[in-house]
């Protein structure tokens, strides 16, 4: 399928076989992306929460390669409409910006997301994602859970809530455990006893981080504001030996 040339060039490209990190927004006017692009190499574009998602894509102009999320309000975003969502997403995977899209895991599990990978084409890259507001499942689930997102993507997605630190380890355990095995995957913790997984899940080998440039815009519970973020994963970031 084409794929439409914006008025953006980016400078920079997705690689998720490192870490990306991913401002969230809805806006993708001049004045939003120079923010993110400080901190930021890549921008999440939230297409839910935006009044024109295709309108913005068509007039973006900014540096950095976009992540679509069409987040369907099953899977605690805004999109109602299930054909009409994933038919945006598609069309957002056209422009040239547009590097990833993500799809939820359980509309490619039952089926309506399922011709999504083949409709937007090889050049882009899927995030299978799954989201638990509720919980953190057990080791076993979690783990169950990124076989199967990482299966169905290309890159999977793993987003529980701890309900105290103690969920934490086992999720990171999880993360390591899918790098080692060379099967890209990017995991958090939702919830204030999950924040600082936002910063630590890197060293495991989670590939992708999301912040918002406003704190006051967090797209999940216990998101740090992107500044922030990157300046943990940075100080945290384990240094080449000399």
């Amino acid at each position: 399928m084409e794929r439409f040339n914006s008025l953006a060039l980016c400078l920079c490209t997705m690689d998720f076989s490192e870490f990306v990190l991913s401002a969230s927004t809805a806006d993708l006017s001049d004045a939003a992306e120079p923010a993110a692009r400080e901190h930021a190499d890549a921008v999440e574009f939230r297409m839910d929460l935006a009044d024109d998602p295709l309108g913005a894509l068509d007039a973006y102009d900014g540096d950095l390669p976009i992540l679509a999320t069409n987040r369907v309000e099953w899977e605690g975003g805004q999109a109602a409409d299930e054909k009409a969502r994933l038919d945006d997403l598609v069309a957002a995977a056209q422009y040239d910006a547009v590097e990833a899209v993500d799809v939820e895991l359980e509309a490619m599990r039952r089926g309506d997301a399922a011709s999504v990978p083949d409709r937007v084409g090889d050049e882009v890259t899927i995030v299978a994602s799954v989201h638990d507001f509720d919980r953190t499942p057990s080791i076993d689930d979690l783990r169950e859970l990124a076989r199967q997102t990482t299966e169905y993507g290309d890159v999977g997605k793993v987003v529980p809530t701890a309900e105290s630190v103690d969920d934490v380890p086992p999720l990171l355990s999880v993360t390591r455990e899918f790098c080692a095995q060379g099967r890209p995957i990017a995991t958090m913790a939702m919830g204030e006893p999950g924040r600082h997984s936002r910063a630590v899940a890197p060293i495991y080998g989670s590939r992708i981080g999301y912040a918002p440039v406003d704190p006051t815009d967090a797209t999940a519970p216990g998101q740090y504001d992107v500044a922030t973020l990157s300046e943990l994963v940075g100080r945290l970031e384990p240094k080449p030996e000399a």
